[in-house]
């Protein structure tokens, strides 16, 4: 059951019925869900939660599935958040929670987005779906069209780490690897959608992807008891996560479960690949296309995203910081994470504790405060990328 209301253009307000295939409005704008808060509010409880399934689904409510016939799952979501009390001690902060999305189906945070995306394309009749990816992504897509018997097209750059090619192969996806960067990528998935009849599941080039990134949002609040930390740091590259978050966060205040107090926002990238926080620094609205990308965290080696206004607005709206950090610097945190909490960090979650070091060195985080951070994917994917990374 859903109380999904309209798909909405949150720049220009144009709306469309849940039932059309949409990705962009023609404004060039990410197209967001919206729900009947009203009915969520008078219909479903928070004790109802108790005893549901331990996946992203548990919230179903909020979520633009009609039929559950439909839903695509893999047991995707509801993932660990554990309290890292000898890193918190080594940093210095307070407390710290690590949100540990390695422990998804297909090993990262983008089986939220693509669970959501491929049950509602099989709602709407779509059998065919493309997407550019850096690697975790496509191999994700590739997992759950096949969950739905889906035809998947995952274009990647032919640097991607090794184990999301060989993923995206043994889902039985029609892979092709790009002399390029994910901007590439996705050239030429908007090059032939059209001709080929794909529906194109890119960042925030349609709805769903950020409707199953919100659910981040929504465990963190119930793992911490409907409080949520002082500062949230989030390794951002097409930024879903980021936006799904604070949509999720507004969507629990509109029903009553949580108040109006909301997280210090962080968005960090690669010092290789940072067009957010320049223009974050320079106080701009967009982002422009940042030359010559280059990081190991293939996640954070997106030059320009779609959705850049949305982000700005939530670091600026939360009073938030945008910063980027070096590849040494992620790889060192992997190692002090490894030791001191027993958890294989991938170079985005590295570099989301490299951010958080830096940020507490200048006094941006209280000693009062408690910060949470993500290990977006397991480090047993990036093997060959951190064998020839810097020590």
């Amino acid at each position: 059951m859903t109380f999904a209301r309209e798909i909405t253009c949150p720049r220009c307000q144009k709306s469309f019925p849940l039932g059309k295939v949409v990705n962009l409005c023609p404004c060039g704008s990410p197209l967001l869900v919206r729900y009947e808060f009203e009915k969520i509010k008078r219909g479903v409880k928070k004790s109802d939660l108790r005893g549901r399934a331990s996946s992203l689904w548990r919230y179903q409510e909020f979520l633009p599935l009609r039929d559950g016939q439909n839903r695509v799952t893999l047991g995707e979501g509801f993932t660990p958040l554990m309290e890292a009390k000898r890193l918190a001690s080594e940093i210095g902060v307070k407390k710290l929670w690590i949100k540990d999305e390695a422990q998804n189906p297909t090993g990262s945070f983008k089986d939220r987005g693509l669970s959501v995306a491929i049950s509602m394309a099989r709602e709407l009749g779509i059998k065919k779906v493309a997407i550019p990816s850096a690697g975790n992504a496509g191999a994700s897509l590739a997992a759950y069209a096949a969950r739905a018997g889906m035809e998947a097209n995952v274009f990647m750059p032919q640097d991607s780490p090794r184990a999301n090619i060989q993923e995206v192969e043994r889902y039985g996806a029609r892979l092709a690897l790009v002399d390029g960067l994910i901007s590439d990528c996705g050239r030429l998935v908007s090059e032939r959608e059209n001709s080929e009849g794909w529906f194109d599941v890119s960042t925030l080039r349609e709805p769903y992807r950020v409707e199953g990134k919100k659910t981040l949002g929504f465990e963190i609040a119930e793992q911490l008891d409907w409080k949520l930390p002082d500062v949230i740091i989030y390794p951002t590259g097409g930024g879903t996560g980021l936006i799904g978050m604070w949509k999720g966060f507004m969507e629990l205040e509109k029903v009553g479960w949580i108040d109006s107090r909301r997280p210090r926002m962080v968005a960090v990238q690669a010092e290789g690949c940072a067009p957010i926080v320049r223009a974050f620094q320079e106080g701009k609205d967009r982002a422009e296309p940042w030359l010559h990308a280059r990081t190991l965290a293939s996640g954070l080696r997106v030059p320009q995203a779609v959705a850049d206004f949305l982000m700005l607005g939530v670091l600026r709206e939360s009073k938030g910081a945008a910063l980027s950090v070096s590849d040494r610097e992620m790889v060192r945190e992997i190692d002090r994470v490894g030791r001191l909490e027993g958890i294989f960090f991938c170079p985005e979650g590295g570099a989301g504790l490299a951010a958080l070091r830096r940020l507490n060195q200048r006094g941006w985080i209280g000693p009062d405060e408690t910060v949470l951070v993500f290990n977006t994917a397991s480090g047993l994917k990036y093997l060959d990328v951190l064998l020839a990374s810097p020590q």
